[in-house]
């Protein structure tokens, strides 16, 4: 056995810096369970130097393995441990682009982009094929995507990408983002923003970007395209077909000062003068409809605020829809404080 250091990265904001190396513990722990086949163990949160990592052991670690783990959310380094001395470990992110993809955008509600990652992996590890992340290219549906963090995560792991919001500020301050982003890295690209029209009604908006990892993938053909649709997530359906994606990965409306709809709205009934401020009246409407987008095997996260919501309402609404929630151990561990008014956790659950 081997003993490893993973060093936490030192650019967190000051409240998740408290909760970061618990959180990439937990997740190490589901990479461990879902694709490293029980070969990473005693996962430690210690002080070398006076600094925090994540130390563990494990057989020797393979080139897939060291692709793999170089994708850990919070990871900034890795090392093997040996005696005193730490000997660097080369890393293989995924990563295709600069990081400020993830960083320039700053704004209200912005959900943190180390979370995003961590919340996009876990989900990725319970798919029937988690390793599809570094070997494959799957394909991720955020049916809230708001100003499009998810999106911008999976597109620098050179995933296609689709996104659904009913507000259009944020669609606008999107499509104005990732437009100016890949015309100012010079990334090659079109992108163009057009009416959604069905029996000469028109259903929302939709933008759509095709872009190359560089020029020389853009000219061949080997593209990624990003999706994004300025409409009520609860219509999911009518904008994608179902089994079309592999992952769907959202962060909930943290029921603080987001409503989506009257309590007891349905699909095709519009939201009274009343709106729910609580994410399981919005999910327990909405699951369903993207559990149907979601293929045989595929597997979806969500993130939410457990002042507002209990795990078991979740447990049982993505139950109800014929999924399978995931709730080993290694799955149990992400709850933390974001501020006095949210706790989030997240809940996983694949599509048998």
């Amino acid at each position: 056995m081997t003993s490893y250091g993973l060093l936490v990265s030192p650019s967190h904001n000051r409240v998740y810096a408290q909760a970061a190396a618990g959180l990439v513990k937990a997740e190490l722990a589901v990479f461990g369970e879902r694709a490293l086949g029980g070969r990473v163990r005693d996962i430690e949160e210690t002080s070398i130097g006076g600094v925090p990592y994540v130390t563990f052991s494990a057989d020797a670690l393979t080139d897939t393995d060291i692709r793999l783990l170089s994708n850990l959310s919070s990871l900034y380094a890795l090392f093997e441990i040996e005696g005193e001395l730490l000997r660097p470990v080369a890393l293989q992110p995924l990563d295709l682009f600069p990081s400020d993809l993830l960083t320039i955008q700053k704004y209200s509600g912005k959900t943190n982009e180390y979370f995003t990652k961590l919340l996009l992996n876990v989900t990725a590890m319970a798919t029937d094929s988690p390793l599809d992340l570094v070997t494959g290219r799957p394909r991720l549906l955020d049916p809230m995507c708001g100003r499009g963090t998810t999106l911008n995560q999976a597109m620098m792991y050179g995933l296609d990408a689709a996104g659904i919001d009913v507000d259009g500020k944020d669609f606008d301050a999107y499509a104005a983002f990732i437009k100016t982003w890949l015309k100012n890295n010079r990334v090659k690209h079109q992108a163009e923003t057009a009416p959604i029209r069905r029996d000469k009604a028109v259903l929302g908006r939709r933008l759509h970007v095709t872009l190359g990892a560089s020029k020389e993938l853009y000219k061949s053909g080997e593209t990624m395209e990003i999706t994004v649709v300025n409409a009520d997530a609860l219509g999911a359906g009518k904008f994608f077909r179902p089994g079309s994606f592999d992952l769907i990965v959202t962060d909930a409306p943290y029921g603080v000062q987001h409503g989506s709809r009257a309590k007891g709205a349905r699909p095709g009934q519009k939201a009274g003068p009343r709106l729910s401020r609580s994410p399981v009246e919005l999910l327990d409407a909405a699951v369903p409809e993207w559990a149907r987008l979601l293929r045989r095997g595929g597997a979806i996260g969500i993130s939410w605020n457990t002042f507002v919501g209990r795990r078991e309402e979740l447990a049982e609404i993505l139950a109800s829809s014929g999924l399978e929630v995931q709730d080993s151990g290694a799955y149990l561990g992400f709850r933390h404080r974001v501020d006095q008014a949210i706790s989030r956790d997240l809940i996983v659950a694949r599509r048998p």
